[in-house]
């Protein structure tokens, strides 16, 4: 028989430890709605959240262009790399104009120092992902060079995409470390740093302890982090199966173009038929050379899949963060638990299990009630200090997870509006394609009644 989920509102006792949140909290859609943490500062006194609520004025984002330029990293190397211009413009002026408001450089790698950040102080959130940085999923005539001009225009258009993710959202548009990633060029990278974000970083061994050592998993972010996988995999083996589809096509529109020069061969030896297999491969010709720019066109629907390939990771990120979270919870648990016991075995003096306090007292005989009278003082503190600490990490896990669903939900519309819109807009591409492929041959076979 199904129980009923417990009130949201009450308070996790020590044992037994639920999940974070509870298996029924209730999980309020915080989109669009004021966030409590609006106007957080973090530990160190740095106000990470922007007060001038520039996320409310109509601004445009846009990244016009990409640059190749030469430079010293931080071992004095001289490395080539690609700078990005980030243009902001405001739509809000007074005559009703849109006027550049800024405009700076920035690096690729800059781009990963704010996602880093992001993911740090918003572990609640599906942090929208970058553009990946080396060509996956290519066909064979596509070039994995990380400097290829079409490969540069197409993350170009993914960092676009990324900045104008983030600015839609509705609690990390509000950053003020994104705010000065589009405004402030010079000293943007000691700003992110005095904030402290890499010290706030769970390390990767720690989140792997917490995943094997966890007791009582949430099943919502089990299923989620299971599904997430499925996703990964899915979309990973779409983008094969269509870089093999394109391999395939490539070549077949290639023999379109073989067809067009047999026909022009042929026509130069033939008098009353030179003229329509000379018209028919011209239209062989123009088909074939057709092929170039549809596979242009199919690679930014693959650059759309790729978008959603990577955020599989951002969920898994939320997941491993509420891992992290239930772990200490069930540890601080057991370390209440364990002083309760052992402050109950020195008021009554017996032992409930093998302990070295338990061989020592044998051999050395007992404690004088003094000594056992401070000992019980300082467990009652570490007691109290415990279950404080407790309570505190229950609304903390609570807070945590009704935020994080809510912007699970969120993502979810988004990811189904997304993949809809992209699959059917592909689809109609290749109707279109294919017909153009039926008005060709309908063309060529009209050439050919004409001889």
């Amino acid at each position: 028989m199904e129980q009923a989920p417990p009130d949201p509102e009450r308070q996790l006792q020590p044992a037994p430890v639920e999940p974070l949140g509870g298996p029924g909290a209730l999980l309020e859609a915080a989109v669009g709605e004021e966030e409590t943490e609006g106007n957080r500062e973090d530990s160190s006194g740095v106000d990470t959240m922007t007060g001038n609520h520039f996320w409310l004025k109509k601004i445009e984002i846009s990244v016009s262009e990409a640059e190749k330029r030469t430079g010293r990293n931080a071992m004095n190397m001289q490395e080539t790399y690609t700078a990005y211009l980030i243009e902001t413009r405001s739509v809000e002026h007074a005559d009703g104009q849109s006027v550049l408001t800024d405009s700076l450089w920035r690096r690729y790698s800059e781009f990963e120092l704010l996602r880093n950040y992001l993911l740090v102080y918003y572990p609640h959130v599906v942090v929208p992902p970058l553009p990946e940085k080396r060509a996956e999923f290519v066909w064979h005539k596509l070039s994995a060079d990380n400097m290829d001009p079409d490969f540069v225009e197409r993350r170009r258009i993914g960092l676009e995409n990324f900045l104008l993710r983030v600015a839609s959202h509705p609690v990390l548009c509000r950053d003020k470390i994104f705010y000065l990633f589009l405004t402030q060029e010079g000293n943007w990278k000691e700003t992110v740093n005095e904030t402290g974000f890499q010290l706030k970083a769970d390390s990767r061994l720690k989140a792997l302890n917490a995943t094997f050592r966890v007791k009582n998993p949430d099943k919502r972010f089990t299923e989620l982090k299971h599904y997430s996988d499925e996703l990964q995999s899915v979309i990973s083996h779409l983008l094969r199966v269509r870089a093999r589809v394109a391999d395939r096509l490539y070549g077949v529109y290639k023999v379109h173009g073989n067809y067009g020069r047999v026909f022009s061969e042929w026509s130069a030896i033939e008098k009353e038929m030179g003229d329509g297999l000379q018209s028919a491969g011209h239209h062989m010709d123009v088909y074939a050379s057709s092929i170039d720019d549809i596979l242009e066109d199919e690679e930014h629907y693959a650059d759309q899949l790729k978008e959603y390939l990577f955020y599989a990771e951002a969920l898994r990120a939320v997941c491993r963060k509420h891992e992290l979270m239930q772990y200490d919870l069930e540890t601080a648990a057991q370390d209440l638990a364990s002083k309760k016991q052992q402050c109950e075995e020195l008021a009554t003096g017996t032992i409930r299990t093998f302990s070295l306090k338990g061989m020592t007292t044998k051999l050395f005989g007992q404690e004088t009630p003094e000594q056992r009278e401070a000992r019980i003082k300082v467990l009652e503190e570490q007691i109290n200090e415990g279950e404080e600490q407790l309570k505190s990490k229950n609304l903390e896990g609570r807070e945590f997870v009704k935020n994080a669903w809510a912007d699970i939900e969120r993502f979810k519309e988004q990811k189904n509006r997304d993949l809809k819109e992209a699959l059917i807009s592909y689809a109609v591409m290749q109707i279109s394609m294919c017909k153009k492929g039926i008005q060709v041959w309908t063309n060529a076979k009209e050439c050919f009644s004409k001889m």
